[in-house]
């Protein structure tokens, strides 16, 4: 007892000192901020405030694209960091990935350059959308996209991600990280959907929390050249269009806004994030990036963020251009600036956002103070990150870039988010003897196991940068051999134009050659895409692939379905004729490893739906509903078709073993509030193989006065790795705020009555008293 004394004392006496030396070093930072504002000039600081793309610096016919390779123009860097004072710089050039020794050199051309011309020699800040790896550096490691990180269910592999991430980014010479992505995934029409952790708030922020820690560290030390500033995104409630398409209008109720799309974004700013960019499009009339009450009154007053707000991509410019709020390019700048935004990305014409803003100061439209709010939260990160004393990382420094170990750490999330939604008969894992046909547009494909941002935006070049890596055809080669499989694509992505458009390839000779294989993997789903590009009109898996699959299937044979896709296609024209669906999002550059290990039984599957698989175009209601929703057929009246009728449930995925679950139990019936409730629920695994299970905790309100009710709501979840016939006992904590809702004032509401409880199939009830 002494010794644990000792120990506790110890750790708590250390945890006061690194508490004091945090205190002791903001203060210091502090103080650096103030005293540079004091000495700055008008210029000077609105200059701050401009962030660029790299094409503008680089050498080229005009600031809109660099030639390739890049280099940089030195009389333009001398007007950008000399008279213009521009703070901060993103992308790269010409859409083209650099190895980080290019990266290395590039960035640290722009550092000199503008410390040399700006007189307060102050640091550039670079960033680059980083979000599923060093996205834009060749060699770096790519981990899965966060819908496949949500599948998986594993914050502790999430936080890895993201700490090897920030490596391998800082090896590149960037600190800056414009990830994670914390927007609710919820419709499944929108093109975005894959780079979130699908449609559950708590969901979002447990992983966007890890996420966080692995980017920045627990202590948020982001001098640490291990680490990266990261940037919550979209701010807010981007992904609630109303037509699903990127960048259109939503219209979300003040009590559905903080309900669902607040949580993550307040965990995350609780868990000490530097900065946040705001969602490009439109919330009940009003842009984002106009929006006093959402960025100033909510975000900085509200949740008390200290940060940096950066716009997304020409976003106070399309103010004027695009959503006509503004009648000209200097009134959007006065309203975002003033809304809250502390720092535009321009990306092109800095010239008019620069003058035009310190029109605006000398006009008394924009006030000093709020400019000096803007550059002090700018400084502070450069300052935190130790770009004044360290103004480049060199790559040399960073010996595990693109390592084994790392390449193991990606591999291993894949292996984890594959998620089986159908075995017929159990016919999954196949025998490594079976000989197989491949077959679909996403068989032998690097670019569809990405997806976009993977070493350019829309993911285009994958082929150039990853020949190294295994598709699922290589890859189940590897597992059977080559004299076992067949590979005829069927249907094919057009190279160029539209991200979906697909040309008929041998359709006929794939549906021939499924008379001589035991077993055909159907290989289906999109190419990389995202933002407008990736806007679509309709959700059905697209006709060819729908075409071969019915075809396919039609020849009698097993047929396993491999989904590849960011956003649930449906298939429930062909779905009933496959024996198996295994879903693998976008698995990244060890995808195909990873389908083939799970469908070969080397690896048992354990991921979990982070979304609703829809199984109509009409019903794409997510688990998170009302009541009303699930209004059944009333005898001898009508036929309700649309009811809540999905292809697979929210955290729906099979295993190759059987988990049952027992005995739920509550430690009291009835709680105060104020009190915690204690869960427990006894898991098995009765099957023959070991397994990882996703025990999740579901509360349903039996009945609210202020809000109908959610049908249920994720409260916990939990990973647990059980052998053949091992039990764990899983306990589960549930606080007041779990209990609570958001009333139509906008309110948290915590009001005494029933609540149920749901583990898998067993409930449990409690009561909450005054």
């Amino acid at each position: 007892m002494k010794i644990r004394f000792k120990n506790l004392a110890l750790f708590t006496l250390l945890m006061a000192g690194a508490l004091a030396n945090a205190q002791q070093k903001q203060q210091d930072i502090d103080k650096k901020v103030e005293a540079l504002i004091a000495k700055m000039t008008l210029e000077e600081k609105v200059g701050q405030m401009a962030q660029i793309t790299l094409d503008v610096i680089g050498k080229g016919e005009n600031r809109f694209s660099s030639t390739y390779p890049l280099a940089l123009d030195q009389a333009e860097m001398k007007k950008v960091f000399g008279k213009y004072h521009i703070g901060s710089v993103l992308n790269t050039a010409s859409g083209h990935a650099l190895t980080p020794q290019k990266w290395y050199e590039i960035i640290s051309e722009i550092q000199k350059t503008a410390l040399k011309e700006d007189t307060n020699k102050i640091p550039v800040l670079y960033g680059v959308d980083e979000i599923h790896g060093a996205t834009y550096t060749d060699g770096a490691t790519m981990f899965p996209q966060q819908i496949a990180q949500a599948a998986a269910r594993n914050p502790v592999m999430t936080e890895r991600g993201a700490a090897i991430t920030a490596y391998e980014t800082r090896a590149s010479n960037i600190p800056w990280n414009f990830s994670p992505v914390l927007d609710l995934g919820g419709d499944p029409r929108f093109s975005r959907m894959w780079e979130s952790f699908g449609e559950d708030p708590y969901l979002c922020s447990v992983l966007g929390v890890a996420m966080i820690d692995g980017y920045e560290g627990k202590d948020n030390n982001i001098a640490n050249p291990e680490k990266v500033a990261s940037s919550l995104k979209h701010f807010l409630g981007y992904h609630a269009t109303v037509s699903g398409k990127d960048r259109t209008p939503a219209y979300i109720s003040e009590e559905a806004l903080r309900e669902y799309h607040l949580p993550s974004f307040k965990a995350a700013v609780d868990a000490g994030a530097h900065t946040i960019m705001v969602n490009s499009g439109i919330i009940n009339g009003v842009p984002v990036h106009a929006n006093y009450n959402i960025l100033t009154k909510l975000l900085k007053e509200e949740l008390g963020f200290k940060g940096l707000i950066v716009t997304d991509w020409a976003d106070i410019e399309n103010l004027h251009r695009r959503d006509r709020l503004a009648a000209s390019p200097k009134e959007a700048i006065m309203l975002g600036i003033n809304a809250g935004i502390d720092m535009s990305m321009i990306p092109y014409q800095y010239e008019v956002f620069c003058d035009n803003l310190i029109e605006l100061v000398k006009e008394g439209k924009v006030k000093q103070d709020r400019i000096d709010d803007a550059v002090r939260r700018i400084l502070k990160v450069k300052y935190a990150l130790n770009l004044f004393d360290k103004p480049n990382t060199n790559p040399k420094d960073y010996p595990k870039f693109g390592s084994k170990e790392h390449e193991k750490a990606s591999y291993d999330m894949a292996a984890e988010a594959i998620t089986l939604l159908k075995n017929e008969s159990n016919v999954l894992p196949l025998k490594k003897t079976a000989k197989v046909l491949i077959t679909g547009p996403n068989a032998n494909n690097m670019r569809t196991l990405n997806g976009a941002w993977t070493y350019s935006w829309q993911g285009d070049r994958t082929e150039l940068h990853a020949q190294q890596y295994n598709t699922i055809v290589e890859a189940v080669t590897n597992e059977v051999g080559k004299a076992n499989v067949t590979y005829i694509p069927g249907v094919s992505y057009k190279e160029g134009g539209h991200y979906y458009d697909e040309l008929a390839d041998k359709m006929d000779e794939a549906v021939a050659a499924a008379k001589d294989a035991d077993v055909i993997l159907l290989c289906l789903g999109e190419n990389s895409y995202t933002e407008k590009p990736g806007d679509m009109n309709d959700l059905y898996m697209s006709d060819l692939q729908t075409e071969l699959a019915q075809k396919i299937t039609a020849a009698g044979k097993t047929v396993i379905l491999i989904l590849n896709e960011g956003r649930p296609r449906l298939i429930s024209k062909f779905e009933p004729n496959v024996k198996a669906v295994l879903q693998s999002y976008l698995p990244g550059n060890f995808g195909g490893d990873a389908i083939a290990d799970v469908l070969f039984g080397d690896v048992n599957p354990s991921g979990k739906l982070p979304y609703t698989y829809p199984r109509y175009p009409n019903a794409t209601i997510g688990y998170i509903h009302k009541p009303s929703e699930e209004q059944k057929k009333a005898e001898g009246v009508y036929n309700y078709e649309a009811d809540y009728n999905p292809q697979y449930p929210f955290g729906f995925g099979l295993s190759y073993t059987i988990f049952s679950y027992k005995d739920l139990k509550v430690n009291k019936a009835s709680i105060k509030k104020g009190e915690n409730l204690q869960v427990t629920v006894v898991v098995t695994n009765t099957g023959k193989v070991a397994g990882k299970e996703v025990v999740h905790l579901f509360t349903t309100d039996l009945y609210a006065t202020s809000v109908t009710p959610d049908v249920k709501r994720l409260r916990r979840f939990e990973k647990i790795d059980l052998k053949p016939g091992e039990s764990k006992t899983v306990t589960f904590e549930l606080n007041p705020k779990d209990l609570t809702y958001v009333g139509r004032d906008g309110k948290d509401v915590l009001e005494a009555g029933d609540f149920e409880i749901s583990v898998d199939k067993l409930k449990a009830t409690f009561t909450l008293s005054e």
